[in-house]
């Protein structure tokens, strides 16, 4: 009886603590979660520019300007149909060959980019046209200055500089004038840039009275060219122009002080770079070569200019080549079309980027129904104390 009883007890007051349990006030309930940030949604956009070879330093001047818009776009925050976006560079090096730069181009096509910037070269960035094209991807050029490019009715294809016909037929009448030559030889590096510009050059020349007393060429990869400068010397120019880049024009012009051919040296925008006088060591003179970089902004345009060359030397420890606020413009331009749009769909945003009318550090960017850049300027320059130093602008 009494283990009875002592269970029952037992018994009782578990009971009673489980109802005194149940007579407790409930917790209050934990806080709803915050609701969680909307993830960013990524948007590649390609560069290509040939970041190996001879002309690497003008190719990673150009990956420079579109690293440095996308780092601003992204520190910005930028938002696109209402939700926040994080834009990814894939940056491809064509080695300015272009088998190459069409291999680079399928790379981003099959990466699914909403848009390419480049690529350097004429000779890369017509072949690669085709493929963007087919894939319906914009690709802005921010130094291809064959005519070619903007003229083979791409709707997709965008030009922010100024073309060969304007650039090359500048210099052939500023020789002829300005300089005061009769007879000028002409070379090209028989690329889709040197042999454009050259074209367009020696047109210029006959336009304005002068003769081309003698045109030879070489590739962009040489390195003798006594053959052709002993040639081209028995004519007697007074001008000489190259159409190519400075990896080939620097060497050049050592040779013609060897050979004693002392005449004005002419380029285009290949040229017209600030690695010349490293390349071109004691063959370049005072006020000797004379070139045109296609762009360039007035008095009223020089200080955001400047601003971004500041900027640029204070990212990456290093001067701006050529090209690279070019670059930086295109990048820019390109993502405000997707903000317009509301959308990174290239079919979306394509209308908006034909629309485009954007001030940038290189100045107004408009495009007319060919792609290309509205009243594009030019610069010319001369070099004086191994520096270059600007003549004039040009529209």
């Amino acid at each position: 009886m009494q283990l009875n009883l002592k269970l029952a007890v037992i018994a009782a007051a578990v009971a009673l603590a489980a109802c005194g349990k149940k007579e407790e006030a409930a917790p209050a309930a934990a806080p709803a979660a915050a609701p969680a940030a909307a993830e960013a949604q990524i948007v590649k956009i390609g560069h290509v520019g040939p970041t190996s070879g001879a002309i690497a330093h003008l190719g990673k001047d150009n990956e420079n300007g579109a690293r440095m818009a996308i780092d601003e776009l992204n520190a910005a925050g930028v938002t696109i149909g209402g939700q926040p976006v994080k834009f990814e560079l894939l940056a491809e090096d064509d080695a300015a060959d272009p088998k190459q730069g069409t291999a680079a181009a399928q790379k981003l096509v099959d990466a699914k980019v909403a848009g390419v910037i480049g690529h350097l070269n004429s000779g890369t960035t017509i072949p690669a046209s085709q493929i963007y094209h087919e894939a319906g991807i914009p690709q802005i050029s921010p130094s291809a200055t064959n005519p070619k490019y903007t003229r083979q009715g791409y709707p997709g294809a965008f030009r922010v500089v100024a073309d060969d016909v304007h650039l090359g037929g500048t210099l052939g009448k500023y020789a002829v004038e300005t300089l005061k030559a009769t007879k000028v030889a002409v070379i090209d590096d028989r690329t889709a840039y040197g042999q454009g510009v050259a074209d367009e050059f020696e047109k210029g020349v006959v336009a304005a009275g002068g003769t081309v007393v003698g045109r030879e060429f070489t590739n962009d990869k040489a390195t003798d060219f006594n053959a052709i400068l002993t040639t081209l010397k028995s004519k007697q120019p007074e001008v000489v122009f190259f159409g190519g880049m400075d990896a080939v024009a620097g060497p050049m012009l050592k040779q013609m002080k060897q050979l004693g051919l002392n005449v004005k040296f002419m380029g285009g925008d290949g040229v017209c770079t600030g690695e010349m006088p490293k390349l071109a060591g004691d063959g370049l003179a005072d006020d000797q070569v004379y070139c045109a970089e296609a762009g360039g902004v007035d008095d009223a345009g020089k200080p955001a200019m400047d601003k971004f060359r500041a900027d640029y030397k204070a990212k990456f420890n290093d001067d701006v080549k050529l090209y690279a606020p070019y670059v930086y413009d295109a990048t820019k331009l390109m993502v405000e079309a997707m903000v317009r749009a509301g959308s990174s769909d290239p079919a979306k945003y394509l209308p908006e980027l034909k629309a485009t009318n954007h001030q940038g550090v290189s100045g107004q960017i408009v495009f007319d129904e060919k792609g290309d850049i509205k009243n594009g300027a030019l610069t010319l320059y001369t070099y004086r104390g191994g520096e270059r130093a600007a003549l004039a602008v040009i529209r």
